[in-house]
């Protein structure tokens, strides 16, 4: 499956033939491989949503070809994302870039600081335990020039070596069938700056992968260096890489695209990771298990219908509303509030997106309706995609699409944090 990449736009020629390739192209190494599905540990594997045949019309999906789509329910090969998951966590240093400072060090920069943000966004539903059996940097036998890692491609022969390198060096101490996957905490001074290139990637759903202990290692998140923006909050805000490249183990595309996060700007760790904290979608909370079947409604039929819905940032209520507009794609609405890991919220309202099951990731899956077009934002947080921080609806304002049909209006809001909706199908 296609990695996690940032794309800068001097890179965006190269997008399509990447793409491309990811899909031809395996990573294997180690003794052997396991068969297409196989898990990366006893009881891991994707979750599929709780529905119900009221759900069935939302349950969108895409073609076979689609690269970590938003269909639902995800396809096997990634990981679980409910119960308890445990994430092996390696700090890795090579000859000509030793490991600065402690090892531990370096894993205090993304724990507990991963597991609480997961915690929150899940309703305590993921239990992410991340674990470092060996508490010092792990060696690489070659200098990280040799390796010759540049975007991390899964293509790319020296990344296949260093992944088998990892493994053999870890395979004394670990024994990888305790884990659910795998964390690579690369030492900084490893390659570029982050100004310049960021090279963190994640392998997800590799049936191909490098094998150890009789399992294979599917699943894998690297993070390199990271940029600090100058605006001191790179302490609180700078293990938030982790979460993003872990969403691609637990099956869920890129939003950014190669014009940066404009299609739905700082709505979603999975567009930025970058700046001020922020939240997951409430479509990929129910993708991930995260909802139940009685948080979801979905609006297939004609006519009109009123739903209240509660902060997507606490836990209970209904959260989400989807409107189906065929087998492949729809309209989801919910609720975004200043809270929980929504810290850069700046107003308040209902969120009105599109989501494209046959659209990949990286090629803007998912689209944010902008509420308020051309007006510049009304975030003054470091690093946020600002004309999408006033997208959401107030009460009094609604969202049409003409052509299909479909209008979602806000009714108001309530005392308790709640608000009323409309949704209205030609």
């Amino acid at each position: 499956m296609q990695p996690s990449r940032r794309i800068r736009p001097r890179r965006a020629a190269a997008l399509a033939s990447v793409t491309a390739l990811t899909l031809a192209v395996s990573t294997s190494a180690g003794t052997g491989r396991l068969a297409a599905g196989t898990s990366t540990a006893v009881g891991a594997g994707p979750i599929s949503p709780e529905h119900s045949s009221v759900l069935g019309p939302c349950m969108i999906s895409g073609r076979p070809t689609i690269q970590m789509s938003e269909g639902v329910p995800t396809p096997v090969g990634y990981v679980r994302s409910t119960g308890t998951v445990r994430a092996l966590t390696v700090m890795v240093d090579f000859p000509d870039a030793p490991g600065k400072g402690s090892a531990l060090d370096r894993y205090g920069e993304f724990f507990p600081q991963t597991q609480d943000w997961f915690r929150t966004s899940s309703y305590g539903r993921l239990d992410y335990r991340p674990e470092t059996p060996i508490p010092r940097w792990l060696r690489m036998p070659k200098s990280f020039q040799e390796y010759g890692i540049e975007r991390g491609a899964p293509f790319d022969p020296g990344y296949r070596r260093l992944v088998q390198d990892i493994v053999v060096a870890a395979d004394p101490r670990v024994d990888f069938r305790a884990y659910d996957f795998l964390n690579v905490l690369v030492t900084p001074n490893a390659g570029p700056s982050a100004l310049d290139t960021v090279l963190s990637v994640t392998f997800a759903g590799n049936t191909e992968a490098p094998v150890a202990d009789g399992v294979s290692v599917t699943n894998a998140s690297f993070v390199y260096s990271r940029q600090d923006d100058g605006s001191g909050t790179y302490h609180r805000t700078g293990y938030r890489v982790l979460p993003h490249e872990n969403g691609h183990v637990f099956g869920l595309p890129d939003l950014y695209t190669a014009e940066g996060g404009g299609a739905v700007g700082h709505w979603d760790i999975m567009s930025e990771d970058w700046g001020a904290n922020n939240d997951l979608l409430g479509w990929h909370k129910w993708k991930l298990g995260w909802l139940d079947r009685t948080q979801v409604r979905c609006a297939s039929a004609p006519g009109r219908s009123e739903y209240t819905l509660t902060p997507l940032a606490r836990a209970g209520g209904r959260k989400l509303v989807v409107i189906p507009l065929d087998g492949r794609s729809g309209y989801a609405v919910e609720l975004r509030t200043r809270e929980g890991n929504d810290e850069s919220v700046c107003r308040p309202g209902i969120l009105v997106y599109r989501v494209d099951a046959d659209v990949d990731t990286g090629m803007g899956p998912v689209k944010v309706q902008d509420s308020r077009e051309d007006s510049g934002g009304c975030t003054r947080s470091p690093n946020v995609q600002a004309e999408l921080s006033d997208a959401p609806l107030t009460p009094g304002e609604e969202f049409r699409d003409a052509k299909r049909g479909v209008r979602v209006s806000v009714l108001g809001a309530d005392l308790d944090g709640t608000y009323r909706i409309r949704v209205e199908r030609g």
